[in-house]
């Protein structure tokens, strides 16, 4: 047996309370390795000779490691654990808290040998809100999305044209009306969260470069406008997310604007990261022009970058997280280049906003492993990017085979808490990136397979506006071309309309329900979904038909047994 692979970590995603008498652990080792796990356990007070086992469940594969898990009882609030291993090769160990130990009979007989949960604090409890498992996110990019209203169009307007190829600097009117008016249609769509990209004042049609948090930018509409929004929103059953950039301010901000003027005398110098002086021109590393004088997103001269650790930045910032909640009721925030704030704000920030709401959704964009800001005081969950650019590695890029996918995104799954990943952000596409349906080489059968697959997974699904016309369109901007209202209704919107529901009528399994992956001996991949019923769904990602018997509860290309390629079956039990 290979013990340096044998592995466990307290409070952690390997060790969470779930609820005031329940604990749940997981274990991992070397794959094909170890026959079975198995806990002993009991409160931290009784003799261990009163204490319980419980075997645990081999509860998937990754690339390198088996996982196994077991929700344990604590009917006393208190815990002590410790983990005897058998191999496959009829060696047994005990892993426990200060070592691994092959004296088996004497190691469980030993307190320090064990793992301790010292109290189940449900204020300490990694929580994540019951509606986000039961959502269905649509993204709407304001300017892009419909002109309800032509007297606040910008200068220079482009006429709505879904077939253009948007430069970066184009305007073609998009608004809060044009959300307004087409409302209901999301409700026949089925959505029931919208998240919106900024809406704020701000210097492009984007709004990534805010001028002001607490201005409705006027292109888009006002206050009252905004108000409404929401209000009609919550009157359809659906919830509203809005896009916070707090990692930097736009340069044509008053704050930056005071610090071109006055350099190191304006009261605004210690908001930014300010490295020489003066700060314009800007100095471009890109083009070789030097060091640059301060701190920005990326090499992006248009953006400074706030420093979040002076408390007059932290209270500016968290008087506008909270304004929009108090007196708009927004239901939660996405936060833009989440990754590049300090820790020590986001506490604050995660304190503040739901001090108001306490089921408030916090949602950060980090493209990479996210646990330092997912342990129940920062954010709820992430643009789970990780995850779902994985999915399109198999299905549109061919990267990884269907073995390959699965057990990457298993391991995935294991990087955070059980609740954790049900209130995850996953979309395929989003105004950042390629539309699924360009990247899947205007192949609509497999762009809408890959968008099913997605919806199957743990993970609050989002689509990105558009999809369900079959809009396409590359990287940014192309991806944000104007919405193509022609093909509403229309085969495509249909297609996507009847996921949403699907999604939405079995969403206490999907949202709450365990998961487990693999790829059938045919080559199919099935995805195993057990909660108040059983889901399983198969996958064809191969060239060929491949015969499969089983109730088709939802199905794309499967036919008298039969699944073809770019196809799916689910049956619910």
């Amino acid at each position: 047996m290979q013990l340096a692979t044998l592995k466990h970590r307290t409070e952690s995603e390997d060790s969470f309370v779930i609820d005031a008498t329940h604990v749940r652990v997981r274990f991992h080792s070397a794959k094909n390795d170890v026959e079975k796990v198995i806990v002993h356990y009991c409160d931290n007070y009784l003799p261990l000779n009163q204490a319980k086992t419980i075997e645990m469940t081999k509860i998937g594969e990754g690339q390198v490691e088996d996982h196994w898990g077991a929700t344990l009882e604590a009917p006393f609030h208190r815990l002590k654990y410790t983990f005897e291993v058998i191999g496959n090769d009829g060696t047994s160990v005990v892993v426990g808290d200060r070592a691994i130990s092959s004296d088996v009979e004497s190691a469980l007989m030993e307190d320090g040998y064990y793992f301790k949960v010292p109290y189940c604090h449900d204020i300490d409890m990694v929580k994540t809100p019951e509606w986000v498992r039961h959502t269905v996110w649509y993204q709407i990019f304001p300017e892009r999305f419909a002109n309800g209203d032509k007297s606040n169009d910008p200068k220079n307007v482009k006429p709505w044209n879904p077939e253009d190829h948007p430069g970066r600097e184009d305007y073609y009117g998009g608004d809060l009306q044009g959300v307004l008016d087409h409302l209901d249609y999301l409700k026949k769509l089925g959505v029931n969260g919208l998240y919106f990209c900024p809406v704020f004042k701000a210097g492009s049609n984007h709004k990534y470069d805010t001028i002001d948090y607490l201005q409705i930018d006027p292109e888009l509409g006002d206050k009252d406008l905004f108000a409404k929004v929401v209000n009609e929103a919550h009157a359809r059953g659906m919830k509203v997310m809005l896009d916070a950039v707090f990692n930097h301010l736009g340069d044509k901000s008053m704050q930056w604007q005071d610090v071109v003027k006055n350099g190191p005398s304006s009261r605004f110098a210690g908001w930014f990261h300010i490295n020489e002086y003066p700060v314009e021109p800007y100095h471009d590393p890109l083009q070789g022009e030097g060091n640059p004088q301060f701190d920005t997103f990326a090499f992006e001269k248009h953006m400074p970058k706030l420093n979040t650790a002076n408390p007059e930045v932290q209270d500016f910032l968290l008087e506008i997280a909270t304004y929009w909640v108090k007196y708009f009721d927004i239901d939660a925030w996405r936060l833009d280049v989440a990754n590049e704030v300090d820790h020590h704000f986001w506490k604050k920030f995660h304190k503040a906003v739901t001090d108001i709401k306490p089921d408030f959704y916090i949602v950060g964009e980090v493209w990479h492993s996210a646990r330092p800001w997912l342990n129940g005081d920062e954010f709820t969950g992430v643009m789970n990017y990780p995850y779902t650019l994985q999915i399109e590695d198999h299905f549109f890029k061919h990267k990884l085979t269907a073995d390959q996918m699965t057990k990457r995104l298993t391991d995935q799954l294991m990087k955070y808490r059980d609740s954790t990943n049900a209130a995850m952000m996953n979309m395929l596409d989003s105004h950042d990136t390629a539309r699924i349906l360009t990247v899947a080489n205007g192949d609509q059968d497999l762009a809408l397979q890959a968008l099913t697959f997605e919806f199957v997974q743990k993970g609050s699904p989002c689509i990105y506006y558009g999809t369900e016309m079959g809009m396409t369109g590359g990287n940014d901007p192309d991806c944000r071309k104007p919405m193509d209202w022609s093909k509403e209704d229309g085969p495509v919107w249909q297609r996507v309309h009847e996921l949403i529901k699907f999604r939405l009528d079995h969403d206490e399994t999907f949202g709450k329900g365990t998961i487990k992956l693999h790829v059938t001996e045919n080559g199919l991949i099935e995805v195993d979904r057990d909660g108040i019923e059983s889901v399983k769904a198969y996958f064809n990602t191969t060239d060929h038909d491949v015969k499969i018997d089983c109730k088709d509860s939802f199905s794309q290309d499967y036919r008298n047994g039969v699944l073809a390629p770019k196809g799916f079956v689910i049956t619910v039990r």
